[in-house]
């Protein structure tokens, strides 16, 4: 303690330090309770001081501190430093610590720490029963704070027996399953569709009738109802029994092994082996429940949304609608089917919407829609079913047409295809496969390049392939070659990308258009029917492939012509059994004219860049009514809006054959239309058609036949000459051709035929420019001899006779 002294009054001596500073030892005593009496508190906190001091010191008797003095003790002027009496009275009287003593060799205060030097590895508090007094304190109080710890814990999400309810929670919840959705979507669809059938009934039977045709739609009505409604109850009925056999055969896992615990454990050692099994039960739910739940894993919170996993449910859905501004935020959706999974993980609901609201608002909706579901807009397709406010919603777990493409279903014919049924085009968003009917129709695809637009014909081309009926006219503007395959199957084949070839196609097309129809009056027919095709050939089904039209429309000189001819050909061919197909990358109104495109009733729109170029293909207002080709994402490819049938387009994507699988199945079609007897044959050479003209008596044609055959027989000899001269035999047929020869030479081959012809009448026959005439190195010794072209020879030929090359 510090005391401060008064000042005194020294009359001469100098100033002395007036202060005594006094420091005051605590007794080693242990320290006094904090007050309110918190004894377990501080004990605690003082055992784990302890654990690393040792053993608690034994508790000294209370030290006796005289009392302050009232008064200071008189001090002599002589003192140079003044302590105070009562310091040195409690510095005498506070009593030193005494330390535990033990007899024997390590006499002195217990150190948990210590070790014997003789034996390093045995501590020194194992020789003496204090040691071990010592050590037994400090290992009782580490395991009664061990308990006072697990006992706090055990309201906390981390005890055991928190995690034993949720253990038992998950094991519940695992096996009740999802059946449920399934068994609940059903009950709700089987009232509704019960509720519909007696209702129809009730209309039928008080129905008279007198009415007649109503009564008989009434009954139809009515037996048509109780149908669905019967096999909802049986679809009810069996969900019902795949829910309960799905939960106990998961509740035979999950329950089995802890009744086999506690019923053997019983039976083989009584209540000791019963509290064994309940012990491992607990820690069986325990450890299953071990990790508590957080806000994303636990079920009882609120659902966000389908793109985080959660799932579909009437909430959700009156949130998604309102937030699109479907319905009003005081309206709701009539659940007619509730949302349930199907086997590829999506969701799907029949839903109607509040009275005055079409499907078709909905349907624009699409885009809002898929923001509130937390989706892409693919993902989610809607259709109208049956009323004008009943839709049915399906939301894509992933997105779709991504996955590699399955086989398409042509590859499993074993016989030839029937292009009068329906043909198969690939599965829509849901997996269910679409097909279309092209009789009395015609179609038009579209869309950016890389769409797919290729392999999306393919499924339509190689259909027709692989019905030996159908005939074949395929026009390529592309002139790329991937239709060429095709060119043995055809009647008619544009490969040239040449718009005079094609507009002369299509004059040729029209005249067997106008030879149809005459022979329909003829037969006193309307239009042609299979039936009436099988029994005349010449009325079979004609397939007129056009693709990449832009080429053709866009031409300065033939464009309007080729447009004005597809008119005439789609508005009148379709009676005819004339069908026409056209292709094209940029489907803009200068490519495709609304007066063709109006009469094109099948419309594949694929991926397109802009809105406008979907409704191109579509129709006009197609995309703001909430389908448009731009949604399709780029990595869909050969997925496009298919409006064929029904009254609204639906999402599909073509079935895919690659470069192999088209070879195989156009060696299938070759082979079917070989043995029916309706593979086109391969043109004539000009050669040929000149000696059949020879054979009709054409003197002019013997001659030209005769003049081509020497170029032919001079081609074979200098070939040989090359080989004979160490040549490869397949280079000099690839390298080595004769497109020349001399007058004298052709003249000596025409007399050797016995055909004798003048130099004069060859000359008139193959007229020459004077560049033509003009003379050329020939033989060994490369003497200068006037001659004649192939090239001119055949030209001759041709536009003397009208043949083809």
């Amino acid at each position: 303690m510090t005391e401060h002294l008064p000042e005194t009054n020294a009359p001469s001596t100098p100033a002395e330090p007036t202060i005594a500073t006094v420091t005051f030892l605590h007794p080693t005593t242990p320290p006094a309770p904090p007050a309110g009496g918190a004894w377990e508190d501080w004990e605690e906190d003082y055992e784990d001081d302890d654990v690393n001091r040792g053993p608690a010191p034994a508790v000294a008797a209370p030290v006796v501190v005289p009392p302050m003095p009232t008064e200071p003790p008189a001090v002599g002027p002589d003192d140079r430093t003044v302590v105070l009496e009562t310091a040195r009275v409690i510095l005498d009287k506070t009593p030193a610590a005494e330390p535990v003593v033990r007899p024997g060799k390590f006499a002195g205060t217990v150190d948990l720490d210590d070790f014997d030097a003789d034996a390093p590895l045995i501590p020194a508090w194992m020789y003496s029963a204090e040691g071990w007094a010592a050590w037994a304190g400090v290992f009782y109080r580490a395991r009664r704070r061990d308990f006072r710890r697990w006992v706090r814990r055990q309201p906390t999400q981390r005890g055991h027996v928190r995690q034993f309810g949720r253990g038992a929670r998950r094991a519940h919840e695992w096996v009740v399953g999802f059946e449920g959705v399934r068994v609940q979507s059903a009950a709700h669809t089987a009232h509704v569709l019960t509720r519909e059938a007696r209702l129809a009934a009730r209309h039928a039977r008080f129905t008279p009738r007198i009415l007649g045709a109503k009564k008989e739609l009434a009954m139809k009505t009515s037996e048509k109802a109780t149908k669905a409604a019967e096999e909802a109850v049986l679809l009810h009925k069996k969900a019902k029994k795949d829910r309960n056999r799905a939960r106990n055969l998961r509740a035979g896992v999950a329950y089995g092994p802890p009744l086999a615990a506690l019923c053997g454990g019983y039976a083989m050692a009584g209540g000791l082996g019963l509290a064994a099994g309940l012990v491992s039960t607990f820690a069986g739910g325990a450890f299953i429940g071990r990790t508590p739940y957080d806000e994303d894993a636990d079920w009882t919170t609120d659902w966000r949304s389908l793109g985080d996993g959660d799932r579909m449910t009437a909430p959700m859905l009156d949130a998604a609608f309102r937030a699109a501004k479907v319905i009003g935020a005081d309206e709701s959706l009539g659940v007619v089917q509730m949302p349930m999974l199907d086997t590829r993980g999506a969701w799907t609901a029949i839903l109607d919407l509040p009275p005055g609201i079409p499907a078709k608002k909905a349907i624009r909706a699409t885009d809002e829609l898929a923001a509130a579901f937390g989706v892409e807009e693919p993902q989610v397709s809607i259709t109208k079913r049956g009323r004008a406010g009943r839709i049915e919603l399906y939301v894509s777990r992933d997105l779709p047409f991504t996955a590699d493409p399955v086989p398409g279903p042509l590859l499993a014919l074993e016989s030839a295809a029937n292009f009068w049924g329906r043909i198969s085009i690939g599965p829509d968003v849901r997996g269910i496969h679409q097909s279309i009917s092209v009789v009395e129709r015609s179609g038009l695809i579209g869309g950016e390049p890389g769409a797919g637009k290729s392999g999306s014909g393919n499924t339509i081309l190689l259909a027709a392939a692989l019905d030996p009926r159908v005939i074949l006219w395929l026009a390529d503007g592309k002139g790329g070659g991937d239709l060429e395959p095709f060119e043995h199957l055809c009647e008619r084949y544009e490969g040239d990308a040449d718009p005079e070839a094609f507009s002369a196609m299509l004059d040729e097309l029209l005249d067997v258009m106008k030879a149809r129809y005459a022979l329909l009056k003829k037969l006193g027919k309307r239009k042609v029917t299979e039936e009436l095709a099988n029994r005349h050939p010449e009325l079979r089904q004609l397939l007129l492939w056009v693709d990449e039209l832009m080429l053709y429309t866009t031409d300065e000189e033939f464009g309007k012509k080729i447009t004005r001819k597809l008119r005439n050909l789609v508005s009148r061919g379709r009676a005819a059994g004339i069908i026409t197909f056209c292709a094209t990358q940029k489907p803009g109104s200068d490519v495709v004219d609304t007066s063709l495109r109006d009469l094109l009733s099948i419309r594949w729109a694929l991926r397109c860049t802009t809105p406008e170029a979907s409704d191109t293909i579509l129709g006009k207002g197609a995309a703001a009514s909430g389908y448009s080709a731009k949604t399709i994402q780029p990595e869909m490819r050969g997925a496009g809006l298919l409006w064929a049938e029904g009254t609204n387009p639906t999402m599909v994507r073509a079935d895919y054959y690659d470069d192999d699988q088209v070879a195989t199945l156009i060696e299938r079609a070759t082979e079917w239309r070989r043995a029916a007897g309706t593979l086109p044959k391969a043109p004539l050479r000009l050669i040929d058609q000149l000696d059949a003209l020879a054979d009709e008596g054409d003197d002019d044609a013997a001659v030209f036949a005769k003049v081509l055959g020497c170029f032919f027989v001079e081609d074979i000899a200098a070939r040989q000459r090359a080989v004979n001269g160490g040549m490869d035999r397949e280079k000099a047929e690839a390298e080595i051709t004769v497109d020349w020869l001399p007058g004298q030479v052709i003249l000596d081959y025409l007399k050797s035929q016995y055909v004798p012809v003048t130099a004069e009448k060859l000359a008139a026959l193959v007229v020459r420019t004077d560049e033509e005439k003009a003379k050329r190195p020939w033989g060994e010794k490369g003497s200068r001899l006037a001659g004649y072209p192939l090239a001119r020879v055949e030209a001759a030929a041709t536009t003397r006779f009208g043949l083809t090359a």
